[in-house]
């Protein structure tokens, strides 16, 4: 495995995106699927694969959507993470996002950051 993917790319899990359809649009990370939290008890075993683990996220730290999608889905029987800092930090990081018009990367923020390294070393 290299960065965390295996020998065909799949990094072992799927990326789940719990916000509502306009905040998905206005940008999200890329692959992520959507599943607003109020859609998942109906909607869970159409959109996901029982058998491959479940990261959440929501906007970021002061939003609790991934959290509550990690338990409805857990209370279903996924196994499932949740991705902290949410799309919130993910953009101000400087990692890529997709919006409705296409792929977005902003620089990253310094205070989320170092200037100039390729990663934060932790």
């Amino acid at each position: 495995m290299r960065g965390g993917l295996g020998a065909d790319g799949d990094p072992g899990f799927v990326v789940l995106d719990s916000r509502s359809t306009q905040a998905w649009e206005q940008g999200h990370v890329p692959g992520a699927v959507h599943l607003p939290t109020a859609l998942i008890a109906e909607q869970a075993e159409q959109v996901l694969d029982r058998s491959v683990p479940v990261v959440t996220y929501c906007w970021g730290p002061g939003c609790n959507g991934a959290t509550r999608a990690a338990l409805a889905l857990a209370e279903r029987g996924f196994h499932v993470k949740e991705m902290l800092g949410g799309f919130e930090y993910w953009v101000r990081e400087g990692s890529a996002y997709e919006p409705w018009q296409g792929d977005e990367q902003r620089p990253a923020d310094p205070l989320t950051a170092p200037v100039g390294a390729d990663d934060c070393g932790c």
